[in-house]
């Protein structure tokens, strides 16, 4: 027998639906973007800086590495919790309080007096961002029905390219003019410009009173970060036998979490979910992009910097071209994605990128054209396009609307992680690469080559290396392209037991 306040919460929550209905999901989008920007955007400047944070702040670069691998963890680990906690409490709540939590940590993080409690600043800084990203994901699937969901993401997807453009020149000209500092104080600002337009356009939508098993949480939060910090730092500690010991352990009470979720009546993440073959096949391929995307990046710059002399901002300006062609073509492709069977474009886009980056790694030369090197770069960027926008629709297409939150969760947790193992494997690869070209100096070359221009006599050995590296992420987006070619046509989804808002209602 339905209580009192079960009534005046359905109420409440039924209320909720109907003034959401007022709201033009695609105002609420692009509130919700400008902060996801945001997230992106520190993540790409933070690389540029950190050879300025080394000298400010007198460390060396094992401790300004862990100011990224701070803000990984965190990022990564919460993403399952943080995903519920949005069909708990409302994507917007959740939302707003990662935002507040964001920009307070960015301000901290720009008053850091040393490395140690800038580390800190930004683990809190991560914990934001993984309260943000689910939600934003979560409101699309809540918010547009499935055949208009392709040209949502195109919007995300083409704000995802763009970050990829002004994060490292923002970075460069911040860092050269004021400090590096600004790359942090400049997220307050926008934070609050973000927090104020987010709770004004973005719809409080239904909520679903799941509830958390303190079991599941403690394993899923244990298990995760054995695995993210064995995976960091397997590379950083030559991997000794007590980084296998804690990758392993971390498998293992994934498993017993896993296992936990099939007992349990109220899973952290519904296995349902991956009855979906789309939304499996989907995960893979995120996995794949993310690992790609983080290990293609280590080398180009690397390779720019240390062996053509080209400053943060130059060798950003290089790589301009595929944000911006990503910016411009991520809307467009996500609409007509909508209309195409599923495995077409991200497929493509798998095979354009992996070929575009193959054709780049061969001029990874000493004295190759810039102007050449444009082409493929430019493919890069049309495979990006094809690739972030309708991956996210194909997942999010079939799910139910009471578990967005969760499938968002699942989906941004398996990005993270494969960025965390393309991190991770590219800088072994790149040891080795060096230590086979140059014997003897392979890890003093890597450090010193980060910090400094590699000596001319050097930079034939030193391109080899980095232009074998590249050949671990072609490898990678081929994995992708496998699994987007097995999409099935969307099944048309279940109506779900409680309302969602879609743009016909707005």
């Amino acid at each position: 027998m339905p209580t009192a306040q079960g009534e005046s919460g359905g109420a409440s929550n039924r209320q909720r639906g109907a003034d959401a209905g007022l709201h033009n999901p695609w105002l609420a989008l692009s509130a919700l973007i400008v902060g996801f920007f945001m997230i992106l955007l520190d993540m790409t400047i933070v690389a540029v800086a950190n050879p300025a944070i080394m000298r400010a702040l007198h460390t060396n670069i094992g401790n300004v590495i862990w100011v990224t691998s701070a803000y990984l963890l965190t990022y990564a680990v919460p993403l399952l919790v943080t995903g519920r906690l949005g069909d708990k409490f409302g994507p917007k709540n959740v939302y707003l309080a990662g935002l507040a939590v964001f920009t307070l940590a960015s301000l901290w993080c720009g008053l850091s007096g040393s490395v140690g409690m800038l580390i800190a600043a930004r683990a809190v800084q991560g914990l934001g961002a993984a309260l943000m990203t689910p939600q934003t994901m979560a409101v699309i699937t809540r918010t547009f029905p499935p055949d208009r969901r392709g040209a949502a993401m195109g919007l995300w997807g083409g704000v995802a390219g763009l970050a990829t453009l002004v994060g490292p020149i923002l970075g460069g000209v911040l860092v050269d003019r004021f400090g590096w500092e600004w790359i942090f104080f400049v997220n307050v600002p926008v934070g609050v410009a973000a927090f104020l337009l987010a709770a004004w356009l973005v719809p409080a939508l239904p909520t679903h009173d799941h509830k958390f098993d303190l079991v599941d949480v403690l394993l899923s939060a244990v298990g995760m970060t054995l695995l993210v910090f064995g995976i960091q730092e397997g590379n950083t500690r030559h991997w000794a036998w007590w980084i296998w010991a804690m990758i392993g352990a971390g498998l293992v009470v994934l498993a017993v979490f896993g296992f936990h979720q099939s007992r349990t009546g109220e899973p952290l993440v519904p296995l349902s979910l991956f009855r979906d073959r789309n939304f499996a096949l989907s995960n893979v391929a995120i996995m794949a992009m993310g690992a790609a995307v983080t290990s293609l990046m280590v080398p180009s710059y690397f390779y720019l910097q240390a062996v053509r002399g080209m400053s943060p901002t130059k060798s950003a300006l290089v790589f301009a071209p595929m944000a911006v062609v990503t910016g411009l073509l991520a809307p467009l492709i996500g609409r007509r994605a909508d209309r195409m069977h599923p495995a077409l474009t991200p497929a493509f886009g798998f095979a354009l990128y992996a070929g575009s980056l193959a054709w780049l790694a061969t001029m990874v030369r000493p004295h190759s054209s810039i102007a050449w090197m444009m082409p493929p770069i430019v493919g890069m960027g049309v495979a990006n396009a094809c690739i972030w926008a309708p991956l996210a629709a194909v997942a999010t297409r079939d799910l139910p609307v009471r578990q967005a939150g969760a499938g968002a969760g699942v989906y941004n947790t398996t990005r993270q992680v494969g960025s965390v193992l393309g991190s991770a494997a590219i800088s072994a690869l790149i040891t080795s690469r060096l230590a086979a070209h140059l014997p003897g100096m392979g890890g003093a070359a890597a450090e010193g080559g980060m910090a400094a221009a590699v000596p001319e006599a050097l930079h034939d050995p030193f391109s080899a290396a980095l232009r074998d590296s590249l050949f671990l992420p072609v490898a990678v987006l081929v994995a992708g392209f496998a699994a987007a070619a097995l999409f099935g046509r969307s099944a048309t989804a279940l109506p779900d037991p409680t309302p969602s808002v879609t743009a016909a209602e707005a």
